[in-house]
């Protein structure tokens, strides 16, 4: 394809730019507002608690939705949730029509497409490791690289501008357990070729020297279990099936069963095995094993590493797990790192264990945990191997991205760019790059069936009535606009029932009298009337109680 003057190449994030997790990445080549689009990941975060009932968040993709007509398709690069997550929710919304991913991403999606009802819809066009494949004015190449989950691949994307490197989640892991090691020699070979831009991970920016491998992570961790003495729990993303493995031989080696309690971990591992992988690993045993199970021969991998309230880890801390249960000599060994914005819900978790003498081991305590993604020593190789004309770091905070931005032109890389979710950037042939637009960028909440904004009412006016409860108020009035029975009042959140009658009756007598002191009740309207008794209790409440209820005043005229 020949470059036209007018044509531009852009790359948009709207999801995974000032944040980890709930990637959602544009890139879009051709005239403006004529562009030809393709999606790179489709992925959601979830919630911490800070906003009540908000467990699934992912991406606003308004500004693709109202372009469907120049999208040519969506491309996956791995089975993380913040990459793949938002498409059984988001994938009939954007209108995309067909899903690119290798095959062990493919077994993830379908499980997930066929959970909503749409796997027999949807058109999924298996790539395999290294393949090239082209969509719309995009011409792809799969570079595999390696991560915490089977098939992590970078995308070499080749268009008439240039060539822009998406790398993904990535790490250089020499032995990976499972899967092939990074393909350094396709990545140098790039380079060699010419690549104009980066798009790349900055996770571990802050981390000095390298991630460490997954090999080098089972001496230890079978070290650390052969020294415990009751029931033993690890707790990992479920995910990630190379850590799974090296869980398993820990356990052979010190003469355990694995029990495997989530419904998460029971998926990926199945489809790791429908893809060759573990072939020659034991099988799992269920749940309702763990309490035939001698104490020190049992090991339970766990979901639930991050805190999430609904996991089993979670489930087992509060003592509410139907089949599985820990408790004074048991050890639970968290195999993972703390997520940024994970803290909190983390300690809690620890927490609740510790009050039931469990004891807790991390990777402060000892070597239990490598991470997925690159250190400061693996970025630094990775720019050597690519040498890019232009870095636009992502898959980050704002902080991580600025730092991944410095390190890059220590790297002599020219141009860096940092961006946010919405920013549009113009990645230009003579190596130049640039913010040349702002679109609005959000994010969506799983609302029972339905995506709902974050910022909608809905999820605002819960969050309020969370922190300053919530009124209701019955007032009948008569055709002329008096009161022709007492106001009711409920409450929710905001008072005792008992010891708090008197603050009720302040309340109903303030719009009682908001309602009287109306000079013409008759030509006074029915919402007119219903904001000055709405007013006047919330007024009664804040000088009370230095709270500001959510109050609804229904108004009934007879």
């Amino acid at each position: 394809m020949n470059k036209s003057p007018e044509d531009k190449l852009l790359f948009l994030p709207l999801g995974g730019a000032g944040e980890i997790g709930m990637n959602l990445n544009l890139y879009g080549y051709g005239p403006e507002d004529e562009e030809s689009w393709i999606i790179v990941d489709l992925g959601i975060t979830f919630g911490n608690g800070s906003h009540p009932g908000v467990d699934v968040i992912a991406p606003d993709p308004s500004f693709i939705e109202e372009r469907q007509d120049q999208l040519a398709g969506l491309v996956l690069t791995h089975a993380h949730e913040d990459h793949l997550g938002a498409v059984p929710y988001l994938w009939e919304r954007i209108g995309c029509p067909i899903i690119y991913a290798t095959p062990f991403t493919i077994s993830i999606l379908s499980r997930k497409l066929s959970d909503a009802g749409l796997l027999k819809r949807a058109t999924i066009i298996e790539i395999p490791l290294g393949g090239k494949f082209t969509i719309g004015s995009f011409n792809m190449e799969l570079i595999t690289l390696t991560h915490s989950i089977p098939e992590p691949n970078a995308i070499a994307i080749r268009t008439p501008v240039g060539t822009v490197l998406h790398t993904g989640d990535w790490k250089f892991d020499p032995d990976p357990v499972i899967g092939e090691p990074s393909d350094e020699e396709g990545l140098r070979a790039l380079g060699d070729e010419g690549v104009l831009a980066i798009v790349c991970d900055s996770t571990n920016v802050f981390t000095p020297g390298h991630s460490g491998s997954e090999a080098d992570l089972l001496k230890s961790l079978t070290d650390v279990i052969r020294g415990c003495t009751g029931r033993v729990a690890v707790a990992c993303f479920a995910s990630n099936v190379a850590r799974l493995e090296t869980i398993s031989a820990a356990a052979k080696a010190t003469g355990r069963d694995v029990v495997l309690a989530g419904r998460s971990l029971w998926r990926f591992q199945e489809a790791a095995r429908e893809n060759g992988y573990m072939s020659d690993t034991a099988e799992f045993l269920d749940e309702e094993s763990c309490g035939f199970l001698p104490k020190d021969k049992t090991l339970i991998v766990c979901t639930g590493s991050q805190g999430e309230p609904r996991a089993a880890l979670a489930r087992i801390a509060s003592g509410d797990h139907p089949r599985v249960s820990l408790g004074e000599g048991d050890t639970v060994i968290f195999s993972s790192r703390i997520i940024p914005g994970n803290e909190a819900s983390i300690g809690r978790l620890q927490n609740q264990l510790v009050r039931r003498d469990i004891t807790v081991l991390t990777e402060r305590d000892h070597f239990v945990h490598v991470s997925g993604h690159p250190a400061r020593d693996e970025l630094t190789q990775m720019y050597q191997h690519v040498r890019p004309q232009i870095s636009i770091p992502v898959h980050g905070e704002i902080r991580h991205m600025s730092e991944h931005a410095k390190l890059a032109r220590e790297c002599q890389v020219p141009c860096t760019v940092v961006v946010e979710n919405g920013a549009v950037v113009e990645i230009k042939s003579n190596g130049k790059a640039e913010i040349i637009d702002h679109v609005p960028s959000g994010r969506l909440t799983l609302e029972g069936n339905r995506m709902v904004p974050m910022e909608s009412e809905l999820v605002k006016g819960r969050t309020r009535t969370m922190w300053n409860g919530s009124v209701v108020v019955t007032v009948v009035v008569d055709d002329q606009g008096e009161l022709v029975a007492d106001p009711q009042m409920t409450t929710f959140g905001l008072l005792d029932d008992v010891e708090d009658d008197d603050l009720q009756d302040q309340a109903l007598d303030a719009a009682c009298q908001a309602i009287e002191d109306i000079k013409d009740s008759a030509n006074c309207s029915d919402k007119d009337m219903s904001e000055l008794a709405r007013i006047a209790v919330r007024k009664t409440f804040r000088r009370l109680l230095d709270k500001k209820p959510i109050v609804r005043v229904h108004l009934i005229r007879v």
